[in-house]
């Protein structure tokens, strides 16, 4: 292996596909980087699950780390690698500056995800029940820590457009620090369409979504007090069948037989689960970054109810595959219409191939990324000088969490 193809992903968890859409994520950037010879190492602080990916089979190495320790400092300098990606901003907050102390020619990459800081000032004015403004965001405490650590990296992957938009219009990020980069899908042909299950071989409804993800929690509570009954009164044998991983036990409550509202719990198999309901249901009233779950609906042919938010950057001016509506009553009309009329159920069917097909093909994307990390490394000194914000919060940052850090440290020890 050539000692300067090497990547280091520090994950604040260990990658679960089967849990979150985050988890297939990391394994497309991991495909990605593994296309291009690197050898792959990926650490993190976090305690093993049960439904972790095995990382060894997908050619990677695993390592557990320690936060506030210096045995990350000796682990780094030994692995020397070319590239490190942090997987969220909290945790280039943590080992952000131990990177660039003792590998500091290395690329840094921050995957967002999504913007956490925008998720939080939604849900924050959800709570407080009135409408989101921009001046939410610009008081949000978390937005000036993720800002900054966007700031501190050479390049961050964007999963959301309207996102880009907020950081290049709304906090002044020069693009040349931002990079949009979707899931990354194969293309539907015909041919897939047609070894899908048909109309009249699917039932039911089903929402999907990890409920360790407050969004997904949120969207459950509002279907099972506001919207099923709804629908539930003119589909009288409709069931929801509610999958995700890491159901609370308030989670489980909900679940309700004669109501025909049922709690799954984690779904061996997302696809097969998707694949045999007719409609997805996804009502969110906050978030950010890009739904999994509904372009998982789309892969299996599933057509989807959804709110401006749970659409929000997806579609481009490709229409849906299914209906968007924040109104309760049009929400479950539409729903309702999807489920019991065939010819809307193909439309919105044939909708959702279209925006995969045109938005989220992988090779729309993977030779441009893989230039631009070439670019940047051949050009990693000049691309710093041009980004003195980030330059002066790396400074700061250096000084005040390296002490910090090391005071934990020194606690820890006592």
């Amino acid at each position: 292996m050539n000692q300067l193809k090497k990547l280091l992903i520090i994950g604040s968890v260990w990658p679960e596909p089967n849990s979150s859409a985050a988890g297939s994520r990391m394994l497309q950037l991991i495909s990605l980087f593994k296309e291009e010879g690197f050898g792959i190492t990926l650490a993190s602080p976090a305690t093993d699950s049960d439904f972790m990916i095995d990382l060894e089979i997908v050619g990677v190495v695993k390592k557990s780390i320690t936060l506030n320790c210096t045995s990350f400092d000796v682990f780094v300098k030994e692995l020397n690698p070319s590239i490190v990606l942090f997987d969220r901003f909290m945790m280039e907050e943590q080992f952000g500056w131990r990177v660039s102390e003792n590998c500091p020619n290395a690329l840094r990459l921050l995957d967002t995800e999504d913007l956490h800081c925008l998720r939080l000032a939604r849900q924050k004015a959800f709570k407080e029940k009135r409408d989101f403004k921009i001046a939410d965001l610009l008081m949000e405490e978390v937005a000036k820590r993720e800002i900054a650590s966007l700031l501190r990296c050479d390049l961050s992957l964007m999963i959301s457009e309207y996102e880009m938009e907020l950081l290049t219009g709304t906090f002044k990020i020069d693009s040349c620090l931002l990079f949009y980069l979707p899931f990354l899908l194969e293309p539907l042909t015909n041919v897939d369409l047609d070894l899908l299950p048909s109309f009249e071989e699917r039932e039911n409804f089903v929402f999907i979504g990890n409920f360790l993800h407050e969004p997904n929690w949120n969207a459950v509570q509002y279907l099972k007090e506001t919207i099923w009954s709804k629908i539930k009164k003119q589909l009288p044998e409709a069931v929801l069948n509610v999958y995700g991983a890491y159901p609370s036990q308030k989670v489980l409550q909900l679940n309700n037989v004669k109501e025909g509202f049922l709690i799954r719990g984690r779904a061996a198999d997302a696809n097969e689960v998707v694949q045999r309901a007719r409609v997805v249901l996804a009502p969110l009233r906050f978030g950010a970054g890009m739904k999994g779950k509904l372009l998982e609906a789309m892969y299996c042919g599933t057509p989807s109810v959804t709110t401006t938010i749970g659409a929000e950057s997806m579609h481009g001016n490709l229409d849906w595959n299914g209906c968007i509506s924040d109104d309760v009553e049009a929400f479950t009309k539409h729903a309702v219409q999807l489920y019991q009329v065939e010819e809307l159920w193909q439309k919105a069917q044939k909708n959702g191939i279209e925006i995969i097909n045109h938005r989220y093909l992988r090779r729309l994307f993977d030779t441009d990324f893989k230039e631009k990390i070439k670019y940047l490394q051949a050009n990693l000194q000049q691309h710093r000088l041009n980004n003195f914000m980030g330059s002066l919060l790396q400074h700061h940052t250096l000084k005040s969490t390296k002490y910090m850090s090391m005071w934990i440290e020194g606690k820890n020890k006592v």
